[in-house]
C-alpha cells in the first residue's frame, strides 16, 4: 500500500486571504486508504469523493476519525469493484475493507420523507453529486473532494468554515424536520469547533426542539459524550439552555436555574454546576470528573429549605447522587460509567479542615470511595470550590488533605485488609462455614479503621473470641451501629458546611 498517507493539494480560492490575484494552496492529508478506493472506482469509469465531515476536519487541520466516500456507481456496482466489501444498509451504503480502515461508500441518493424524524422512509439513487449533498445537514459537511484534489462544494461550505459558522443546508426547518438529532448536532458541533449557529438555522433549533424526543437515548447520549468531551463543553450547555434542549436533555440540571443559594455561594444553583464543569473541562480532566461537576449540586433545587443567605442544602450530595445515577441510566450510560458519577456526587463533601479531618476518617473515605477515586473526587472538589467563585483552586487543606490520603493509603479498610481471614475465625472458634464468619469479621473493622495498630493478629484472634459470645442477630446490631455513629460524623460535618 505504500505510506500510509497521501498529500493531496486541494485549490481554495480565497479561502483564507490569499490574494485575489492567485490561487491559495492546502496541502491535506488523506490516507492511502481513502485514496485507493477513490482511485479503483474511477478506474472502472465512476465517479468517487471523499464526503462529509472528513472534508471539513481537513480543512480545519483536524485528524478526520472516520473516512466516507460517495460515487455514482450502485451497491452491487461497488461489490464487483470490490468483492469483499458487504451490503451496510439499505439506504446505498457499501463497507469497504482497505487495508485495516473501514470505508462507507454510498451512492448518490436523495431522501424521501422522514416519518419517524430520524430516518428516511427511502430513497432514490441519482446520478448527480450536488444533489447528494443538498441532502446533507450543515454548508461544512456538504463538500466533497476527489482523489486528485478538485473540491465540490455547491453550498459554500468553506466560506462558512473559514467565518466559523454552523449554516443548515437550504431550509433549516426542513432540515432538522427530517432529522430531530441534527438539532443536537448543530450544539455539539458548537462547542467542539468553536464556531457559532446561524440565525436562521439556530432559530429553526429553538423552534423545532421538541422533536428531540422522537431521538433514540443512546444517540442523545452519544452526541452529549462528544459535547461534553470537547473543549468548549460548557458553551454547549449553555447552548442547549438557551435553546429549549436542556429540559429535554437534563431536566433535573435545568432544575437549578434561577433557584439562590446562601451566603457560602454567590451564583445560582445552575450557575454554580455550570461554572465548575467549566473548570473541569479547562483542566482537561476525565469525563467522570467533567459529569460529576455538572451534576454534583443537582440535588439542590429539591432539598432547599429556606430562602436567602442562610437558606440550606441538608443532604443534597445524598440525593444528588440518586438523581445522577437516574439521569445516566435513563441516557443508557455503562453501568460502570453511571456507578463512578454517582459516587462522586455522593462524596464530593468530604470534609477537609486540617485541624479536625483525622486519618481515620480518611480511611473510612477511602473506604467508601476506593483508592482509585480519590484524584477525581478531589478534583470535583476543587472544582466545586471554582464555581463557588474562590480565588485559588487547591488551597494548603487541600494539598494537606492529599498527604493524608497518600499517608494512610496502605492502612486496612476492608475485612480482606485484615491480619486474619475466614479460614483462622473458623480454627479459632472450631466452627464450620457460614453467615456468622464474615459478619465476625466484619465487626472489628471499624475499630481498625480508627487505629490500624490494632490490625495484628493477636488482637483480632482475641477480638474474634469475644466477637463470638454474641449471636448472628447481636453482631448484626453492632455493627449497624458502627455504621450509625460513622453517619451521624457525616451529617454534622455536611451540617458545618451549611448545605
Amino acid at each position: 500500500m505504500g505510506e500510509m498517507y497521501c498529500k493531496v493539494i486541494l485549490y481554495d480560492l480565497f479561502l483564507r486571504g490569499a490574494p485575489r490575484c492567485g490561487i491559495h494552496i492546502i496541502m491535506v492529508a488523506i490516507p492511502a486508504q481513502v485514496s485507493v478506493v477513490l482511485r479503483a472506482l474511477r478506474a472502472r469509469g465512476y465517479e468517487a469523493y471523499a464526503v462529509g465531515g472528513c472534508v471539513r476536519d481537513a480543512l480545519l487541520g483536524r485528524v478526520a476519525k472516520d473516512w466516507d466516500a460517495a460515487t455514482n456507481a450502485k451497491p452491487e456496482e461497488i461489490q464487483k469493484v470490490f468483492p469483499k466489501s458487504f451490503y451496510e444498509n439499505k439506504f446505498g451504503t457499501v463497507t469497504v475493507i482497505a487495508d485495516d480502515m473501514e470505508i462507507q461508500v454510498t451512492t448518490y441518493r436523495v431522501d424521501a420523507a422522514y416519518s419517524d424524524k430520524r430516518h428516511p422512509d427511502d430513497v432514490r439513487y441519482t446520478a448527480d453529486l450536488k444533489e447528494d449533498l443538498a441532502r446533507r445537514d450543515f454548508t461544512m459537511n456538504a463538500m466533497a473532494v476527489s482523489e486528485q484534489g478538485e473540491i465540490v462544494d455547491p453550498f459554500d461550505g468553506q466560506k462558512d468554515i473559514k467565518e466559523k459558522i454552523i449554516r443548515a443546508v437550504g431550509d433549516a426547518e426542513a432540515r432538522f424536520n427530517e432529522d430531530a438529532l441534527r438539532i443536537l448536532r448543530a450544539i455539539r458541533f458548537a462547542a467542539q469547533l468553536h464556531f457559532r449557529i446561524e440565525e436562521k438555522t439556530y432559530a429553526a433549533i429553538r423552534k423545532f426542539s421538541s422533536l428531540l424526543k422522537f431521538v433514540s437515548k443512546e444517540r442523545i447520549r452519544d452526541e452529549l459524550v462528544k459535547m461534553i468531551e470537547s473543549d468548549g463543553a460548557a458553551n454547549g450547555i449553555e447552548l442547549m439552555r438557551d435553546a429549549g434542549l436542556l429540559e429535554l436533555v437534563l431536566p433535573e440540571l435545568a432544575e437549578g436555574i434561577g433557584v439562590g443559594q446562601n451566603k457560602h455561594h454567590i451564583y445560582t444553583v445552575y450557575e454554580h454546576n455550570l461554572r465548575a464543569f467549566k473548570y473541569a473541562v479547562e483542566q482537561k480532566w476525565n469525563f467522570h470528573v467533567r459529569i460529576a461537576s455538572l451534576l454534583h449540586d443537582v440535588g439542590k433545587p429539591r432539598t432547599k429549605v429556606g430562602d436567602g443567605i442562610d437558606s440550606t442544602f441538608y443532604n443534597h450530595d445524598l440525593v444528588g447522587s440518586r438523581m445522577a445515577r437516574q439521569i445516566m441510566t435513563r441516557l443508557k450510560f455503562p453501568t460502570a460509567d453511571t456507578e463512578k458519577v454517582a459516587l462522586l456526587v455522593r462524596w464530593h463533601l468530604f470534609y477537609y479542615n486540617v485541624d479536625e479531618v483525622t486519618a481515620s476518617s480518611v480511611r473510612r473515605l477511602i473506604r467508601n470511595v476506593g483508592l482509585k477515586n480519590m484524584d477525581d473526587l478531589i478534583n470535583l472538589r476543587i472544582a466545586d470550590r471554582i464555581g463557588s467563585g474562590v480565588p485559588k483552586a487547591e488551597p494548603y487543606k487541600l494539598r494537606h488533605f492529599r498527604y493524608m490520603v497518600e499517608s494512610v493509603s496502605k492502612d486496612p479498610i476492608s475485612s480482606k485488609m485484615l491480619k486474619i481471614n475466614g479460614n483462622e475465625v473458623m480454627r479459632i472458634l472450631e466452627i464450620q462455614p457460614g453467615p456468622k464468619v464474615g459478619i465476625i469479621l466484619s465487626a472489628p473493622l471499624g475499630e481498625v479503621l480508627d487505629d490500624p495498630k490494632r490490625n495484628t493478629e493477636e488482637y483480632l484472634s482475641a477480638r474474634t473470641k469475644e466477637f463470638d459470645k454474641f449471636s448472628t442477630s447481636e453482631l448484626g446490631e453492632i455493627i449497624k451501629k458502627g455504621e450509625e455513629k460513622i453517619e451521624l460524623i457525616e451529617m454534622e460535618e455536611r451540617r458545618k458546611h451549611r448545605v
